[in-house]
């Protein structure tokens, strides 16, 4: 398979499986997810329903009646109980509906080929035949054997229990997998982490069948288990029941030797212990939350959108600027076509990062740049971006004369090591680069080389590149991004900005959002040479962090925690994932994020948008007021409850509140609480 496109692989004259033929697969066997557990029968939930203390209660009460002869009364209680039990049993319907469309919206995408065409797809619409498009920080989401790969490497730790990573090399389609594990073989695994390189693969087991998903199966019974909320709910339902119950014993002592009516005693016991028991409290807990989480799907916070991308501002090369600016593309003068040539091979030719997008965009836009896409050239290799050396470079092979060109883009103090810059000549690209930072603008590098012989060096450094010129890029702020950074800081939430730019335009970017003022940078090498302590006295000034490399966000998060704040960040690649783990919150995004960055977050931000984490917040914190609110007011209404129970029997009247008007009052003060203080602002 000849190479010449998207990340190295030549994905013309693919064609894939038939839309047609994908959806009929899909409907024949299923989703590709891991089996779970099924439905309860409604046998199993009524059954559930009737071992609660009200329920209990209930049946206990008009039990009591019809001892007594009162059938009218059982009956009621009888109704009461079907009535709560059919409710209940709606909201376990319910609530498995919604788990069933959360589970669909957060299922891992996949890229695949059908009809010809790439599209990405929700990973459990993958079937068995599929052509799958790996890439570095993907989750694998089928079993299959790979047809054509560059550099492919996966973690399959998660199967094999092996540390270090598996080289993956093409092989032949079969029909058997052989068992995960051992470097240099023709499979890939679900659920297994794309570490380097790309890949092309076939399906061959999906769901079930594959080797995550007879793992699956043995942990599709095991129980879900309750969050905190829920187990700070039931221990206080727990203990306020106990109390019912010893005082339920005490009333009906008390009545029996009083009265010498023990039947009636214990309906009054049964009475006191039903005004006790706030069996609303999982009522109104699932309530608030599930108009929590639809009052936030009507933010847009789960609504997917393109993100924004980045646009050329400026190029400098030879000497000279060239201001793009904005509106319809202008025409590109000769001199500064070597540097867009350039900077498009260093960048992915299956582009999804907007600065690549932006270089692409007006090579297309160019017609004087069309001669320069060298389409037909071979990539070989890509030497990637580290944390010594803030660049990468990919290693073309011409065609014709098969010489390797060699296209390098990074920061410019990294490219400027690798072109080995004089001491004259760095100080004038730190001017040019400062210049430009000035104006907002996120400064890139562009080098070149050409290297004639085999085999390639292990290391950048070992090119003799030149440098080509510079590209100012605009990263254009979302429009309430200010608003939203302004209403953080009204509600005691403090923002701080990480970035990999050049410190002025870090600044120029902090001060359009809006961040306090200062003119106070820390960057990667600054952070690196601080030991946690001065790291720690230094973010109390600190509001933007520049030249950061991704693995230092851990210690910036690690270090904003030993301060005692509660960290949240967002984060959207491969090294992201240990930050974005090691925060309170993690926020990964959605729109251009790797799929182990959404894994490792607590939240998936579906738009890529500040603002709707803003919005997340303050409706988080509303659901959370809110939520107490309520519980308070049910608590506060159960005490005359209460009261009216256990006056009668302590004065000698007859009895107020009987079990029938207690159920109907209860009846009434869950939707009362749900409703009504749901919808405080």
């Amino acid at each position: 398979m000849a190479i010449n496109s998207a990340y190295g692989l030549d994905l013309a004259g693919l064609e894939g499986l038939e839309p047609q033929e994908a959806a009929r697969r899909l409907a024949q066997h299923g989703p590709n997810e891991l089996p779970a557990a099924r439905p309860r029968p409604l046998w199993s939930l009524a059954l559930g329903v009737l071992r609660e203390p009200m329920f209990l209660l209930l049946v206990g009460a008009g039990a009591i009646y019809l001892a007594l002869g009162d059938l009218r009364e059982a009956l009621m209680l009888l109704a009461f109980v079907l009535a709560v039990m059919a409710i209940t049993l709606y909201q376990e319907r319910k609530t498995e509906r919604a788990l069933t469309a959360l589970r669909d919206l957060s299922s891992p995408r996949a890229l695949v080929i059908r009809g010809g065409r790439q599209m990405r797809i929700p990973g459990r619409e993958v079937v068995k035949g599929d052509l799958l498009i790996l890439n570095e920080g993907d989750r694998v989401p089928a079993d299959g054997v790979v047809l054509a790969c560059l550099n492919l490497c996966l973690d399959e730790s998660l199967l094999s229990g092996e540390s270090e990573p598996v080289r993956k090399l093409p092989g032949e389609v079969v029909l058997a997998m052989a068992p995960p594990g051992g470097d240099g073989l023709p499979f890939v695994y679900s659920g297994s982490l794309v570490v380097g390189g790309q890949g092309i693969c076939q399906a061959l087991a999906v769901g079930a069948e594959s080797q995550l998903g007879k793992i699956g199966r043995a942990l599709a019974s095991l129980p879900q288990e309750p969050t905190g909320l829920e187990r700070q709910t039931r221990h206080l339902v727990r203990r306020l029941a106990l109390a019912g119950a010893l005082l339920c014993a005490l009333v009906v002592v008390l009545y029996g030797l009083s009265r010498q009516d023990w039947l009636h005693g214990f309906l009054a016991g049964l009475s006191l212990a039903m005004a006790m028991l706030p069996e609303e409290f999982p009522v109104v807990l699932s309530i608030f939350l599930a108009l929590g989480a639809w009052r936030i799907s009507q933010k847009n916070v789960l609504t997917r959108r393109m993100p924004a991308v980045e646009n050329l501002g400026k190029v400098w090369a030879g000497g000279g600027f060239f201001d793009l600016g904005p509106g319809p593309a202008q025409a590109l003068p000769e001199a500064f076509h070597q540097v867009i040539e350039f900077g498009i091979l260093a960048s992915q030719p299956e582009a999804f990062d907007p600065m690549d997008k932006a270089l692409q965009r007006l090579g297309a836009e160019q017609p004087g740049l069309l001669e320069h896409l060298h389409h037909d050239w071979e990539l070989v290799r890509e030497y990637p971006l580290s944390h010594e050396l803030l660049a990468l470079s990919h290693v073309w092979r011409a065609a014709g004369d098969g010489q390797y060109v060699i296209a390098a883009k990074g920061a410019p103090e990294a490219i400027g090591d690798l072109c080995h810059l004089d001491p004259a000549q760095a100080g004038e690209l730190a001017a040019l680069v400062q210049a430009m930072a000035r104006e907002g603008l996120r400064t890139i590098a562009v080098a070149a080389a050409r290297f004639g012989q085999e085999p390639l060096p292990g290391g950048q450094h070992d090119f003799a590149f030149q440098l080509v010129g510079l590209v100012g890029l605009k990263d254009p702020l979302r429009p309430g991004v200010p608003a939203a950074i302004e209403e953080c800081r009204r509600a005691g939430i403090r923002v701080v900005m990480i970035t990999g730019d050049h410190p002025r335009t870090a600044l120029a970017i902090a001060a359009q959002a809006g961040l306090p003022e200062g003119g106070q940078v820390l960057t990667g090498p600054e952070l690196e040479a601080l030991d946690d302590q001065a790291l720690g006295a230094r973010l109390a000034q600190v509001n933007v962090f520049a030249r950061v490399a991704p693995e230092q966000k851990m210690r910036l998060v690690q270090a904003l925690q030993a301060r005692g704040e509660v960290v949240a960040m967002t984060g959207d690649g491969v090294n992201d994932a240990p930050a974005l783990k090691t925060a309170h919150i993690g926020v990964a995004m959605g729109g251009r994020g790797t799929d182990v960055a959404r894994e490792s977050a607590d939240l998936v931000l579906l738009d890529d948008d500040f603002s709707s984490i803003v919005a997340a917040v303050r409706l988080g914190r509303r659901i959370y007021d809110n939520l107490r609110k309520a519980m308070s007011y049910v608590l506060a209404v159960h005490v005359p409850i209460a009261g009216l129970s256990l006056a009668p029997v302590l004065m000698g009247w007859p009895l107020i509140l009987l079990p029938a008007h207690i159920v109907f009052l209860e009846m009434i003060i869950d939707p009362a609480c749900s409703v009504a203080f749901e919808a405080e602002p």
